[in-house]
């Protein structure tokens, strides 16, 4: 990338957002966690969620930050319409898990990037997954590896609970926490990626 080129900056503090922005060649400039009030509106959807949280966070960097491209993202995972919470403890991990077991469910991905002139690029992205069935035993094994902390959903799909997958149906890395392929997109269009490279 040409020195010319504006900053890059990652509205998260998500360590995997940063490896998969590295798999596309892709380093930020610098990493700015953006502080929004997570919580659901009333009777917001997770698709709605998901995008109004993603924007928010790129605009609440992108304020402090004139002329750089920000990145800001969101993962809600959703049974129906109902939105699982990130889990901070292990009661919440065991209620996900338990919800989840048997059960499809949908892991909204929402991405907004802010380009050097202020105009905001979002993307929507939904990943069906399918959990097999599973035992107490499980659930409370899992819960205990604690890889759980901080995730949507209360699991990573990039640990143990991939023994969990059943199918995926959509976009992997949405899940892990950040849609590449749409990002990539967004990304050459601001001349950050080679053009061959989506």
């Amino acid at each position: 990338m040409a020195d010319s080129r504006p900053r890059l900056i990652l509205a998260s503090a998500s360590p995997r957002r940063v490896d998969l922005l590295a798999q596309i060649n892709i380093y930020p400039d610098d990493i700015v966690p953006a502080h929004v009030d997570e919580e659901p509106l009333k009777a917001e959807l997770p698709s709605q969620l998901a995008a109004r949280l993603a924007a928010e966070k790129a605009r609440a960097v992108a304020g402090s930050h004139p002329g750089a491209i920000v990145i800001g993202a969101d993962t809600v995972v959703a049974l129906g319409r109902r939105i699982l919470p990130k889990a901070e403890d292990a009661k919440t991990a065991e209620e996900c898990l338990t919800m989840l077991a048997g059960r499809r469910h949908r892991v909204l991905g929402g991405v907004a990037i802010i380009d050097a002139g202020g105009k905001l690029h979002s993307r929507l992205v939904t990943t069906a997954v399918a959990f097999r069935n599973l035992d107490k035993g499980e659930i409370a094994a899992y819960v205990r590896s604690e890889e759980w902390q901080g995730k949507a959903g209360g699991y990573a799909v990039q640990g143990l609970a991939a023994l969990y997958v059943r199918k995926i149906i959509g976009s992997y890395s949405n899940i892990v926490g950040l849609p590449l392929f749409e990002t990539g997109s967004v990304l050459k269009g601001l001349g950050l990626l080679p053009t061959g490279a989506t």
